[in-house]
């Protein structure tokens, strides 16, 4: 029982489950990307011309204003307004909402590269080319669950939106976080869980794209939808492979060994040091030598000054 507590521990400490985690946060943090899909809805809703969803966007300086507010307050309002739930705001609040809603996903983006970039500080290029293209299959991801769930209901997209992310992040909150010594947890396995990584980041966006043009092409019942998104969550779900094997299937090291990387032996002086001292002490001595010859020469000079005068 023991082991297992401590094997569930380093589980829960391990930094691959950090970045799997950080994944799963970058594939729902794409709302931003749908806003072409959730405008068309506004559009016909209130009755607003292209000029005024256009408009829609705040600028750079309102993000001052509206702070930390959350994915799920902007996106849920502008639902609970498109249902006629609740009154329509005028177009400078329904500016308000739309910026905040698409906003709040930088907050995930925040969060999941810096944990990830504190855990592998040596391969942040791998780390942030992940998790960014993530962010750019998490719009199609959502679709996907979208054309599961709510197709019928147009406005139903713009609720997932609200709730989806929420959720996801609300689940993995207390997972995506720098791991204390977690840079140190250095393997040589991890070039190829990166390339692991890398190959599932290729098959899920191939896999996207495919069931995107036969989703658009062939109109499939509900069916084959059912089966798209089945194989999508385990595409999704595949990455975490790796914390939960490097954790409970590995014997090389023991968890509380990974944190101690070992010390750098301390170098002997090399010849070409060596070598640099003794330029020194020769040159230190060499000064001195000709400051004693100068003086002697001064001493000598000063007799002959006297002999001369007498």
């Amino acid at each position: 029982m023991n082991r297992l507590r401590a094997k569930l521990e380093a589980f829960y400490n391990s930094k691959w489950l950090v970045f799997v985690a950080a994944m799963w946060v970058q594939s729902v943090a794409g709302s931003g990307y749908l806003f072409e899909s959730i405008s068309p809805v506004i559009k016909s809703s209130l009755n607003y011309n292209q000029k005024q969803i256009s408009r829609l966007v705040l600028p750079i300086w309102g993000g001052l204003f509206v702070g930390v507010i959350q994915n799920l307050l902007g996106y849920g309002w502008v639902w609970l307004i498109v249902t006629h739930r609740v009154p329509t705001l005028p177009l400078w609040g329904m500016c308000i909402l739309v910026f905040v809603g698409t906003n709040g996903e930088t907050y995930f983006n925040t969060s999941a590269l810096v944990s990830s970039v504190q855990n592998f500080p040596k391969s942040r290029g791998p780390v942030v080319g992940i998790l960014k293209g993530f962010v750019g299959l998490g719009g199609a991801i959502m679709t996907q669950v979208y054309a599961l769930i709510y197709d019928p209901d147009h406005a139903g997209i713009i609720f997932m939106v609200a709730v989806g992310p929420t959720m996801v992040v609300v689940a993995l909150m207390f997972i995506v976080r720098p791991i204390g010594g977690g840079h140190k947890q250095v393997r040589p396995s991890d070039a190829s869980s990166f390339t692991f990584i890398y190959s599932v980041c290729l098959v899920l966006a191939a896999y996207l794209m495919g069931v995107m043009l036969v989703e658009d092409l062939f109109a499939p019942s509900h069916n084959v939808i059912v089966i798209f998104t089945v194989l999508l969550f385990v595409l999704l779900v595949i990455p975490i492979v790796i914390p939960v094997s490097l954790t409970f299937f590995s014997s090389r090291r023991s968890p509380n060994e990974e944190f101690l990387l070992p010390k750098t032996p301390k170098q002997e002086p090399t010849s070409s040091s060596q070598d640099l001292k003794n330029e020194v002490l020769f040159s230190e001595l060499e000064d001195e030598k000709s400051s004693e010859e100068e003086t002697i020469c001064v001493n000598e000079r000063k007799k002959r000054i006297a002999l001369l005068q007498v």
